[in-house]
């Protein structure tokens, strides 16, 4: 019996979730998160931009995206970026096996609350696994994009940005994200 086919609509965002094998690192040092960062704006050029990354958070042993479709299902931009990751691991570190454990998740983001919601607990994912003491201070996520610390690259923060009065739009988003460690 085959894989059931995943739930899927052209201009959605979903919440995408992978993590390693046997919950294995899949991230060893600095350069494994550069690489998997490029790896993802190499898909973007070679999709010709169908997808949108909103936010994300590259855990050591896990990955949280927030991504926007177009027309071509999300599983062709996971499929590449997680394959083409996993060559690259392997060869550096001489693994064998899966490094990656089942097939990516997948969650249908079905309104502003959920995407709000979800854009908070992808950056609170360092804070509540004790790696930093706030989000920002996480080097492997878009946060610090989000609440202006960085130059942002990859993402499109006006997907959650454009919830807030746009004159404190940064400041706002901070507040509502800290405000669940509070």
């Amino acid at each position: 019996m085959g894989t059931p086919q995943r739930i899927w609509f052209p201009y959605a965002s979903y919440h995408i979730t992978a993590r390693g094998n046997h919950r294995n690192n899949i991230f060893r040092d600095e350069e494994d998160f550069q690489i998997y960062l490029k790896i993802i704006e190499g898909t973007f050029e070679y999709y010709d931009y169908q997808y949108e990354l909103i936010c994300y958070c590259l855990m050591t042993n896990h990955i949280h995206f927030m991504v926007k479709t177009k027309e071509k299902h999300i599983s062709f931009f996971m499929r590449r970026v997680n394959g083409i990751y996993a060559r690259y691991f392997n060869n550096k570190y001489n693994y064998i096996g899966h490094l990656f454990q089942e097939r990516y998740y997948s969650e249908l983001i079905e309104n502003d609350a959920q995407a709000l919601e979800i854009s908070r607990y992808i950056h609170l994912n360092p804070v509540k696994a004790k790696m930093v003491q706030c989000a920002e201070e996480y080097k492997w996520s878009s946060y610090s994009m989000l609440i202006g610390k960085k130059k942002e690259k990859l993402i499109k923060s006006d997907r959650i940005l454009s919830y807030f009065i746009q004159s404190r739009k940064r400041e706002l988003y901070r507040m509502y994200v800290e405000s669940a460690i509070r």
